[in-house]
């Protein structure tokens, strides 16, 4: 029988070798490494659960339905796919008071309301500020079970005797396990400590949340096998400044990904909002120069948004170009696109775009939106307020076709707008009576669209 060795792990990517360096292989960090013992016990458990497992032919396999647990936002269980899926195992991501903790403590309301019991795990506050923070969303039912600690060994000891039906961990950084020498939320830990809370979901039969940390690129803290061991993975995102909070749905092996639901955060905690497009428009200033009406597809749903852009002379030499909810290398190739193909000299001007309300786009159907504000700005010119832009731009300066072009223009008629600009190539997609209801206007180019304004 094998013995056990001791090994040498990087703390920063999990890295292991038979003998220390100075700097890992792997990551290139340095003085990372620490010494653990490679104990053979997990190999003879893993091979103890070999001998379990039959093999079965697929036509023979018979799925029964996941039981679903209701979270009673509407929103939430589509977002889950029709509810929480039992025994799943959960990971929200978010930065630091973006109302993780909030959320968690609501949903705990709502599963205790359901006779469910709850253990909510808290080890970065102690039990009086979590209890704080439930009295004033209104949160306090008897299902629900407060701990404050961080030893994993102490909490496996009370999931063993409150035997809870939903277990919340908040947050798996600062949980640790004492036979790891490395420090709560390293790479080993975190990744040690998934394994076994996801060992307690799927053999308890346990719906587990964990709460996580983000990085400074927003990307989720801990080793990327984090997101492959657990089941969901829901990015909770938003600006604190003005209150609009996005759940959105990364992964789920239980229903859609790529799906979104959208709260407002309140004194009272979060409340879901049915209509995002008329929120996000509501404080909008029509007719100003440097403002455009783009739609975008997040999941199932069409959502309008507002564009800002600011065109200004810049006092240093090298120009500031900086954007806010779009990706910066987009930016570049719309300013681009902009010098070469329709002759705006943007090389010593400062250039600043922003998607208003907070949100985070990707889809490259906000493209024309984005470059019809910064000629707006630049020219001072402003495009009709009741007009919405919807298209990809090419580096020729072609306008592109997009997707699901008739769910953006039905969104444009049902918040009232008169004129939408899209893709030609995209006109054949729309039918007669969506022609009766608004102006539908189709453009090639970069230059036709930028004729537009007035």
């Amino acid at each position: 029988m094998a013995k056990d060795r001791k090994i040498w792990e990087c703390s920063s990517c999990g890295f292991t070798q038979s003998k220390w360096s100075g700097s890992c292989l792997n990551c290139s960090s340095w003085n990372s490494f620490f010494e653990k013992m490679q104990i053979n016990e997990k190999t003879k458990r893993f091979e103890a659960k070999k001998t379990t497992s039959t093999c079965m032919k697929l036509k023979d396999i018979k799925i029964s339905s996941f039981d679903r647990i209701k979270t009673n936002f509407s929103h939430v269980d589509r977002l889950l796919g029709g509810g929480l899926a039992k025994g799943s195992l959960v990971l929200i991501g978010g930065s630091p008071g973006i109302g993780k903790s909030t959320l968690l403590l609501q949903l705990s309301d709502i599963f205790a309301q359901q006779s469910l019991k709850v253990l909510y795990i808290s080890g970065e506050e102690s039990l009086e500020q979590t209890t704080l923070r439930a009295n004033r969303i209104g949160v306090s039912n008897e299902n629900i079970y407060l701990l404050s600690e961080t030893d994993f060994s102490s909490i496996k000891l009370q999931i063993d005797q409150i035997k809870p039906d939903i277990l919340i961990i908040d947050s798996i950084q600062i949980v640790y396990k004492s036979d790891i020498s490395s420090s709560p939320g390293s790479i080993v830990q975190v990744r040690e400590l998934a394994m076994e809370f996801m060992h307690i979901a799927k053999g308890y039969g346990i719906t587990t949340f964990l709460i996580g940390h983000v990085t400074k690129s927003g990307d989720l803290a801990g080793p990327r096998v984090l997101e492959h061991i657990v089941d969901v993975v829901l990015d909770f995102e938003g600006e604190k400044q003005n209150g609009f909070r996005l759940l959105r749905s990364v992964k789920n092996r239980f229903g859609p990904t790529d799906d979104i639901a959208i709260f407002q955060m309140n004194e009272k905690g979060l409340n879901q909002i049915a209509n995002p497009s008329a929120i996000f428009l509501e404080k909008r200033k029509k007719n100003l120069p440097g403002s455009v009406i783009a739609s975008t597809i997040e999941g199932i749903r069409s959502i309008l948004i507002e564009v800002q852009a600011l065109v200004a002379s810049s006092g240093f030499s090298m120009p500031t170009r900086k954007c806010s909810g779009f990706d910066q290398n987009r930016l570049a190739l719309l300013l681009a696109v902009l010098e070469k193909k329709v002759r705006f000299t943007l090389k010593d001007l400062d250039v600043f775009v922003s998607i208003a309300g907070g949100m985070r786009i990707k889809d490259p159907a906000i493209d024309l939106a984005i470059l019809l504000a910064i000629a707006s700005s630049f020219s001072n010119r402003n495009l009709d307020a009741n007009t919405v832009a919807i298209g990809e731009v090419g580096l020729s300066g072609e306008i592109r076709a997009v997707s699901r072009v008739e769910s953006r223009i039905k969104e444009a008629i049902n918040m009232g707008f008169k004129h939408v600009i899209i893709p030609t190539q995209n006109l054949k997609e729309i039918t007669k009576s969506i022609h009766e209801k608004i102006n539908v206007i189709g453009v090639d180019l970069v230059d036709e669209a930028i004729d537009r304004l007035a």
